[in-house]
């Protein structure tokens, strides 16, 4: 059993930072790939960032340049850093661990972003 706890969310003004956390429990988190998902109020839930166990990393195109993530795994922590943050950037963020058949949510994180 793997728990994902999102840490980090919050009111911000636009142009501002914030960094989210993502700890997870259980021993497979070295060898997973990790991943931060966004969902806007009455929109569906979208891919934003995706980190390897190699730590190779993708992005969508709305936050390249702006967003990166990163992982300890000697923390079993996947980090998503925002920059230049936009109204457009406000949602619930959700982390999600794969390895293989196992595939975990976190509760997800609000992040407000004023204009």
């Amino acid at each position: 059993q793997v728990q994902l706890v999102e840490s980090g969310g919050g009111l911000v003004q636009a142009g501002g930072s914030l960094r989210l956390s993502c700890a997870a429990s259980g021993s497979i988190f070295s060898r997973s790939a990790m991943y931060w998902y966004r969902q806007a109020l009455g929109k569906q839930r979208d891919l934003v960032a995706a980190i390897g166990s190699t730590s190779n990393t993708n992005y969508a195109d709305s936050v390249k340049g702006r967003f990166t993530i990163s992982r300890d795994n000697a923390k079993s922590t996947v980090y998503l850093q925002m920059n230049s943050l936009k109204p457009d950037d406000t949602a619930v963020y959700y982390c999600r661990l794969i390895k293989g058949p196992v595939d975990y949510w976190g509760q997800g994180t609000q992040v407000t972003v004023s204009s």
